[in-house]
């Protein structure tokens, strides 16, 4: 049978899925590097959650955030009039990814899913075939051929339909030799002792409370199909001009946060952040999360989600609106609820600038965690922790283990959730290539960035919106060498990608920045007592001195020496750390290769926002020819406090 009348085929490059922040960052990339690029996004927005709510970015050590990844945070900050921003609104973040599509010309498919792939008996995807817009009288469907096929997806629609290997749900911790995969009974965001699960408190014949599985917690550690909850990272504002009231949503329930009674019966909130995670944004917004025993998670109702068909995704995406929207209702309107808490959530409501073609709610169900790829190498928490280091990393990943909890259960009678885990304290550590590609024998053509092959407890470090931006930055890069070198995903050099990602970052030909680390010994030259500290530096740790008695001679320095491969106009930043007991002051000498200039940084100002430990201040702007007679130091002079000595970035001006 040949092609239907209303049938459309497109040859492409490069065929990017899912306009996430991911996919946006692939698309550009291969675009700005030569290739033909189309992008499919089965909604109508671009970003994901990056615009879709989550703007309070989760970061690690920004360290890790590198390349084109940094530049969106670069072009945020630029929009609030600073030089970096990691906290902002939605419209913002999605209008930054629309530019970088204009920018690069690069041709968008909205409104269009994918329903298969074909693959030919060496593993070469040959197409996919996509269900296109629905429209009021008839239905186009469309094929795309390409070379290399991207899935930026959070679903790994493309990859599964390409009968990629993949999981769902939470591997045994004996499967990799891991302790914090599988089911984890702990007690961050965990139910007070003593709250009863009945109906009827003390009646187990009246039946459950909503959202209470009958099921009891298998062993600790064990594998099993369920899948971390979703939320909707929810932007409200306090603005009386910008804000739209909190209704009853369809479908409205009480009885689903009788729980919520019980909890603060047994442990009354203060206030609203007892429950709700209230991060604020720019111009009186929100980015509210999950905190708590019971609040936005809509815990144990996802489990259908990752491998669901579209009708049933639907109804699941709509149950979980009318979760969190009836939990905003409930906590202002139910008279059960304390009066004070009432009263402050009346002061919030809908904001009315953003998601204004979607009732100004949220387009983007907060997926954490659908498929996960088994590609030819597997993630685990051993690499997390600095156990196993892979020699062909691609980016790198920093953020806590982290997995939102899986199921509510009774447990002695009692109400208990169940697989929040929350472990942290390890350095940044690299991904590897091969982790977002398929294993060999399964597909030649396609990179999975966003759902990367990891295990459950690995991937909830990894899964950042970040870290996703520079792993698909990586994966385009890869693309188009194979693409000119005529290559299979596996056979790749991955020295030539990341030759490519360092030389090149931007992909646009632009010089990088250089960045001198006081962890790198090549150039850094250490005078006097530092001492090493490990947390919350850019990096892996960073240095720190008490200044000398007064009167005394300077005792400690650092110098930072770069190679400046360009002559010109640097825009020169350090980072400082925040430290208890902190110098106001720091002095820092450039020495721009013909006079030294100091430069005091007064200190007293400095803000620390989001999640982060410091934040690059500006030192200066200096002219500085190519080679090696540049320096800055970083000295305890006329300091009156800890000096903190991390990082010295020169950001050349761009012309």
């Amino acid at each position: 049978m040949g092609q239907s009348p209303s049938a459309i085929l497109k040859k492409t490059d490069v065929c990017v899925y899912g306009g996430t922040a991911a996919g946006v960052i692939a698309a550009y990339t291969a675009k700005m590097r030569g290739k033909k690029v189309l992008l499919v996004e089965p909604g109508r927005h671009l970003g994901g959650m990056t615009s879709g709510g989550l703007g309070y970015t989760d970061i690690g050590n920004k360290y890790v955030i590198t390349g084109l990844a940094r530049d969106f945070y670069r072009r945020v900050g630029a929009h609030y009039g600073k030089f970096e921003q990691w906290i902002f609104e939605p419209h913002v973040a999605e209008d930054i990814l629309r530019d970088y599509i204009k920018r690069a010309n690069i041709e968008v498919l909205y409104n269009c899913r994918i329903l298969d792939a074909t693959k030919d008996a060496g593993g070469l995807i040959r197409k996919i075939g996509l269900a296109g817009p629905d429209k009021p009288t008839h239905r186009t469907d469309l094929t795309v051929q390409a070379a290399i096929f991207i899935d930026c997806s959070y679903e790994g629609d493309l990859m599964a339909a390409a009968g990629v290997s993949y999981t769902v749900g939470r591997e045994d911790n004996n499967l990799y030799k891991e302790t914090y995969n599988g089911v984890q009974l702990l007690d961050k965001h965990q139910f007070p002792d003593g709250i009863d699960p009945y109906r009827t408190p003390g009646n187990p014949a009246s039946g459950l409370l909503w959202g209470i599985s009958s099921q009891g917690p298998a062993p600790a550690g064990s594998g099993d199909k369920k899948v971390q909850a979703y939320n909707y990272r929810i932007c409200l504002s306090n603005d009386p001009a910008n804000r739209i009231t909190i209704t009853r949503p369809d479908n409205y329930d009480a009885s689903h946060y009788e729980l919520l009674l019980r909890i603060m019966e047994k442990k009354p909130w203060k206030d609203l952040a007892a429950g709700l995670k209230f991060d604020l944004m720019p111009n009186h917004k929100t980015d509210i999360n999950n905190n708590g025993a019971m609040s936005t998670d809509m815990i144990g109702m996802n489990y259908n989600y990752p491998e669901a068909d579209e009708a049933t995704r639907r109804a699941i995406t709509r149950s979980h609106e009318e979760y969190n929207k009836g939990l905003l209702y409930f906590l202002g309107n139910d008279p059960r609820v304390p009066e004070h808490l009432r009263k402050a959530m009346l002061d919030w409501g809908y904001p009315k600038d953003e998601y204004t073609d979607n009732g100004n709610w949220s387009f983007q169900l907060y997926v954490r965690e659908a498929r996960r790829m088994k590609g030819e190498y597997i993630m685990t928490q051993a690499n997390c922790q600095g156990r196993a280091v892979v020699a062909d990393g691609i980016g790198m990943a920093a953020y806590t283990m982290d997995s939102h909890n899986c199921q509510r259960v009774v447990v002695n009678g009692m109400v208990k959730n169940e697989g929040d885990v929350q472990i942290g304290g390890f350095a940044p550590y690299p991904v590897s290539y091969r982790a977002i590609i398929p294993a060999t024998g399964q597909a030649t053509n396609l990179f999975v960035p966003v759902c990367l092959s990891a295990s459950h407890i690995a991937y909830g470090s990894i899964r950042m919106e970040p870290v996703f931006m520079v792993l698909a930055q990586a994966a385009a890069t890869a693309a188009c060498v194979a693409i000119d070198e005529k290559l299979p995903v596996q056979q790749v050099p991955v020295n030539k990608v990341r030759q490519i990602l360092a030389e090149d970052p931007l992909a646009d030909g632009s010089q990088g920045e250089i960045l001198t680390d006081d962890a790198d010994e090549t150039c850094t030259l250490v005078t006097g007592n530092w001492q090493k500290m490990h947390n919350g530096g850019y990096g892996p740790g960073f240095l720190a001195a008490t200044p000398p008695v007064a009167g005394s001679a300077v005792a400690h320095s650092l110098r930072f020496t770069p190679t400046i491969t360009r002559s010109g106009l640097y825009h020169v930043y350090s980072y400082v750390p925040m430290l208890p007991s902190a110098s106001t002051v720091i002095t820092i000498t450039v020495f721009d290769g013909k006079k030294a200039i100091e430069k005091r940084l007064d200190l007293t100002g400095l803000r620390v926002e989001g999640q982060t430990s410091g934040e690059w201040v500006h030192v200066g702007d200096f002219r500085l020819d190519a080679g090696h007679q540049a320096y800055a130091e970083i000295s305890d002079r006329g300091a009156n406090g800890t000096v903190p000595a991390d990082a010295i970035l020169w950001v050349a001006e761009k012309k």
